[in-house]
């Protein structure tokens, strides 16, 4: 488990008063939130905030976040037994869980002392999920096995539209049996994206490599590209240089408010490893007729341009 600064999070002091949590939180929602920021990084940071927000309005959960004591923050602990047995979280399966959840599990006898009859949630569990780059664009079903001690468990799990590498997929109730009385627990599905052959995700949008010949890139060209769902024709203009990327909006992976993002296509020029006689010859008349020189200095190039030649 490792631990996170809530109130290194929110900007607050650990004596603040639940009104200041609730001011810090609210310039935070509004600056970082998806609906107001581009920024890079802006939804995670929103994220954070409301995580520490949950956390830190609660009597509850604050007063077991601060008994766990300070912890630099991403180093990995795990809560002392005394804490364990005073807020009555299940110690099977603190290790696996998020701060978030753990706080989020404790149960109905925190203070109470430990019983031998209290409710104990369930074992949480973890896997992979591997998932290509067509399903994030429209969502999918698939069926997954996971082993539960000696049996086999079989389940359907819904593929969200959108989905990216590192993302977990919780299945809640769906991991070990609770115990008097006590909730399931749940599968935490990690996600991880097949590499796709073509396209590179970045973000919302997508990349690859376009070849073309060195005609193409000198006269412009009509050319039929590849995206995750279908083909599109995109213009190659004259004089487009190796490295150039060009963009195909809404052709990237899903963004937020059912927007797409772009697929950009970043030109490699090619050229034939071998040629026949007679294109040999057609390549040596345009190297005797051209005046291009790419590794002209600016002062041979602006006399060029005065000369003519």
């Amino acid at each position: 488990m490792k631990y996170k600064d809530y109130y290194a999070v929110l900007g607050v002091a650990q004596d603040a008063t639940l009104e200041d949590i609730k001011k810090a939180y609210r310039l935070l929602a509004k600056a970082h939130h998806p609906d107001m920021s581009k920024a890079s990084g802006a939804e995670d940071r929103f994220k954070e905030a409301a995580e520490a927000y949950a956390c830190l309005k609660n009597a509850d959960k604050r007063a077991a976040y601060d008994a766990l004591g300070r912890v630099p923050e991403g180093q990995g602990f795990s809560p002392p037994p005394a804490w364990r047995e005073h807020f009555g979280a299940n110690p099977q399966h603190m290790a696996d869980m998020d701060l978030a959840d753990l706080l989020a599990s404790l149960n109905a006898r925190a203070r109470a002392g430990p019983a031998s009859n209290a409710p104990h949630t369930g074992k949480d569990q973890q896997d992979s999920v591997h998932i290509s780059l067509s399903d994030t664009v429209t969502g999918s079903h698939m069926n997954f096995s996971l082993r539960d001690g000696d049996k086999e468990k079989h389940i359907e799990v819904n593929i969200p539209a959108g989905i990216r590498q590192g993302q977990k997929i919780r299945l809640r109730g769906m991991g070990g049996k609770g115990s008097n009385g006590g909730r399931n627990g749940d599968i935490y599905l990690h996600v991880e994206l097949i590499p796709h052959p073509v396209f590179k995700p970045l973000a919302d949008d997508l990349y690859f490599e376009l070849a073309v010949t060195p005609w193409e890139a000198v006269l412009g060209a009509e050319i039929e590209i590849p995206t995750l769902q279908d083909s599109v024709m995109l213009s190659l203009p004259p004089g487009t240089r190796n490295g150039h990327k060009l963009r195909i909006k809404g052709k990237g992976l899903p963004a937020a408010h059912q927007s797409r993002g772009d697929l950009f296509a970043v030109v490699h020029l090619e050229t034939p490893s071998q040629v026949s006689d007679d294109e040999r010859q057609h390549y040596q008349a345009l190297a005797d007729s051209s005046t291009f020189n790419p590794r002209a200095t600016p002062q041979q190039k602006a006399s060029h341009r005065h000369t003519g030649k």
